[in-house]
């Protein structure tokens, strides 16, 4: 009797154990995941604004002014420009310029 209650108590530890590594498995395999999606986020924000400053620049270049560039199939919004400076969003980040770096949040 008491050789089968081991086995039972062996078996039932080494259930719980494979449970265990399972779940950090699971954890450790979604913050993979979370990161893979904000590092590729990062990277079409930085797509999508080097467009968008390019054209920027082309109108301060032409014109003297980045006011009125349009910025429309960018995926960003122009939400200030005068003649020296400049702030640009999306749905995640902002980027004031010129020579501004992406941050999260809005302008």
């Amino acid at each position: 009797m008491a050789r089968a209650f081991g086995t039972v108590l062996l078996l039932l530890t080494l259930v719980v154990i494979a449970w265990m590594m399972t779940v950090q498995q699971s954890g450790s395999s979604r913050k993979q995941q979370t990161q893979a999606v904000d590092r590729a986020q990062a990277t079409a924000n930085g797509v999508a604004f080097e467009q968008a400053q390019a054209q920027l620049e082309q109108q301060h270049a032409l014109n003297g002014t980045y006011a009125g560039t349009s910025l429309a199939g960018f995926g960003v919004t122009l939400v200030r420009a005068d003649a020296s400076t400049y702030c640009i969003q999306n749905a995640t980040a902002h980027l004031a310029g010129p020579g501004g770096t992406a941050a999260t949040g809005a302008c």
